[in-house]
């Protein structure tokens, strides 16, 4: 069996460590929403995309690499292969350069050009199928032919991550509530494209015995929404327009029983929300963070209907910029998804 030498493990190690500690943490962004604060509802969004590769995603790509090379997968010299829509493989692209490995992506012919371009500045190679559901034998059977390594977000995203602590995201989150008016969130929402922030979210809770709940808007279109409530593995479908989150089949690190409710959300409503949350913030950010703030309002909405009071956390999963020619966009959108308009009068009137 071909295992790494101890030398170049230990430094392959060692490198991605002291990548980690020149990181600080990702700030957190308290939303000033007075419908909702005057009733005693906090919102706030963990702002993922001030990571060196710019999106949550670079967690995930870091342990990822961190499991493959303490399992003996991953050796010198070898090609990282990942099926992939866009920012894991622009942050697995980042630690490839870093350990001298050459990298493959393989992913839909439609993801967008900006993160094509990030992947191929980090000096990976972009592999293009025709459709979502390609990707994954496509990726398998690169790593055969080339004799390296398909890193396969899609099975091991919830179990590279140690979910009982060691700074993973959610601890990160309590962490920096800490001193807030609602410390402990009655609600954590967070979007499913792997299930693996979805997973270390909900063990974190429940190891450290919060109240909290997690909730995962699923944009149409997704099968994960399905799956949660009828538990069929087998279930397969379109998949998303919202590019990073959903999927056309279950994935095995998505765990259902870790989510407490799913949401779904029209590919109107999550574009439209992404504007509406932009010209809050003063910023652009991207699609899935959009279906994100769709969730969080939602919660807020029944709080406030129902008299309770507490916090509201989400992800602000990447910036805007990677999707400035589609998403930003307002000709692209209308002949993709339609008119926002409406939709984002509704969502500012749940903000008046």
């Amino acid at each position: 069996m071909n295992t790494p030498s101890n030398a170049w493990l230990h430094r392959a190690v060692a490198l991605i460590e002291a990548d980690y500690q020149r990181s600080a943490d990702t700030h957190l962004i308290a939303l000033s929403l007075p419908a909702f604060a005057s009733h005693g509802i906090d919102l706030y969004l963990k702002d993922e995309s001030t990571h060196p590769t710019g999106s949550l995603k670079h967690r995930l790509a870091r342990s990822l690499f961190l499991y493959s090379l303490c399992n003996g997968w991953l050796r010198e010299g070898s090609t990282v292969v990942e099926a992939s829509s866009g920012s894991t493989a622009v942050s697995e692209a980042y630690f490839s350069r870093l350990l001298g490995l050459p990298f493959i992506a393989v992913m839909p012919r439609g993801t967008s050009a900006e993160k094509i371009a990030l992947i191929e500045f980090y000096g990976g190679r972009c592999h293009l199928c025709e459709g979502a559901a390609q990707v994954y034998e496509i990726a398998r059977t690169l790593a055969v032919q080339t004799g390296g390594h398909y890193l396969d977000q899609f099975t091991y995203a919830e179990r590279a991550t140690d979910w009982r602590g060691n700074n993973n995201i959610a601890e990160s989150m309590f962490s920096q509530m800490a001193r807030e008016r609602h410390p402990v969130p009655r609600w954590i929402v967070v979007g499913a494209g792997t299930g693996g922030t979805s997973a270390t979210v909900g063990r974190y809770v429940r190891y450290q015995r919060h109240a909290t709940q997690v909730c995962v808007p699923d944009p149409q279109g997704s099968v994960f929404g399905a799956y949660h409530r009828s538990g069929d593995a087998s279930l397969t479908g379109p998949g998303s327009r919202i590019e990073g989150i959903g999927r056309p089949q279950v994935e095995a690190s998505f765990i259902r029983t870790l989510v407490d409710r799913m949401l779904e959300v029209s590919d109107i409503d999550s574009v439209a929300a992404m504007r509406v949350l932009g010209e809050l913030l003063g910023r652009r950010v991207g699609p899935s963070t959009g279906t994100n703030f769709i969730g969080m309002l939602t919660l807020a909405c029944e709080m406030r209907a129902q008299a309770q009071q507490g916090s509201i956390l989400s992800l602000l999963c990447d910036a805007g910029e990677r999707y400035l020619p589609t998403y930003h966009d307002t000709a692209w959108v209308q002949q993709q998804f339609g008119d926002c308009g409406a939709a984002e009068q509704r969502i500012k009137m749940q903000l008046a």
